[in-house]
């Protein structure tokens, strides 16, 4: 085998793995340093020994056998796909490994090379990693869940300051002064922006965590378009807004969730007044094709080009200024896209700034 220790011995030494060329018989003709680095033997200690010296006594039977399997049948391949491999230092200890097997053709006959790669270090990195996915998961699953009892907790008490406040200023337990009435529609207001933002909240815990379930069915467009301007019909009127309806008369059905659907129309449609001081919001509805859009103009303020990428991300404030004159967390755009994508659809959008926008809900049609 000299011959063999010559040809060969300059090229795995520059090899980066552990390096050892068998007989069939698995008798060990050549090693690497890196090998004797790897195992904790000298050259010489390994050279004509049975490869079986650096596999684990308790795996020796099945390693026989897997070796025989090879030498009928020998082609490049990585030792036992599917398996956990392990070796044995001369110390004893056993470490986990990768081996790869190829066939060396010599004037003596078919060698076996093996390339061999402590894997210690990236199994350990391996468990670590699904030991914090675990981790994770178990943090994933106490949030939803406080999420969901939260979720009755917050909406409660607010949904009584609400209501009682209305109460009071429909003037039922007795008249009020103008400083009073003006209070009363500070407390209500204020309270019902922070059941807005609870509301955000919760609906970005549930889509993030995926556990938003959405009933698809056929749902005629121009019924949820119409419940969903009037339903906002008084906000436009306190602004001096005209909100509009531009409705084909044939049906269009869309195959959407109803109450998903729902959601996106209406935070467009409150955008669009929120961000409107004076003019128009005008509520289109179109079916090209196989698409359904919903399209949502107004006469407002408009975006700037180089802020329409920044629309649909969460917790995104076109205007970061401490002044902001329109409050919100930034979270309806971002929701209302990830709804418009679990419905199988997107949000377009088109703005003149200082003139109006323009956003456009586009689903398949049903």
């Amino acid at each position: 085998m000299s011959d063999v220790n010559d040809k060969f011995r300059g090229l795995l030494e520059g090899a980066p793995d552990a390096m050892i060329i068998c007989r069939r018989d698995g008798t060990i003709v050549l090693v690497n340093a890196q090998a004797e680095k790897l195992f904790g033997y000298q050259r010489e200690e390994l050279l004509g020994k049975a490869v079986d010296v650096l596999v684990p006594q308790r795996l020796r039977p099945q390693h026989a056998a897997h070796r025989t399997a090879y030498v009928e049948d020998p082609h490049p391949r990585p030792m036992g796909a599917g398996l956990e491999l392990f070796a044995r230092h001369k110390n004893g200890t056993e470490f986990p490994v990768e081996i790869s097997l190829s066939p060396l053709e010599t004037e003596e006959g078919t060698l076996v090379t093996s390339a061999i790669r402590d894997t210690t270090e990236r199994r350990q990195f391996e468990t670590m990693l699904r030991e914090k996915n675990e981790q994770l998961e178990r943090v994933g699953l106490a949030k939803d869940s406080f999420l969901a009892s939260m979720s009755h907790e917050l909406r409660t008490p607010l949904n009584a300051v609400i209501g009682f406040t209305g109460t009071l200023l429909m003037k039922l337990p007795g008249p009020l002064n103008a400083e009073q009435e003006q209070q009363l529609r500070t407390i209500q207001s204020s309270a019902r922006h922070l059941l807005s933002l609870i509301n955000d909240m919760l609906d970005l815990a549930k889509i993030e965590s995926g556990k938003v379930e959405l009933t698809f069915e056929p749902i005629e467009s121009q019924t949820i378009a119409r419940e969903v301007a009037d339903s906002l019909q008084s906000l436009a009127n306190e602004k001096g807004l005209a909100l509009t309806l531009d409705l084909p008369s044939s049906d269009i059905m869309v195959l959407a969730d109803r109450r998903a659907l729902s959601q996106v129309l209406l935070n467009l449609v409150n955008n669009a007044i929120k961000y409107t001081n004076k003019g128009f919001v005008h509520v289109e509805l179109r079916g090209v094709d196989s698409i359904v859009e919903f399209s949502v103009a107004d006469s407002g303020i408009g975006i700037r080009v180089e802020d329409l990428n920044k629309l649909f991300e969460a917790f995104s404030q076109v205007d970061h200024s401490t002044t902001r004159r329109f409050e919100g967390a930034g979270l309806g755009l971002y929701l209302s896209q990830r709804l418009a994508t679990l419905l199988g659809g997107r949000i377009d959008v088109e703005s003149d700034y200082g003139k109006g926008s323009r956003f456009s809900l586009r689903l398949p049609r049903a």
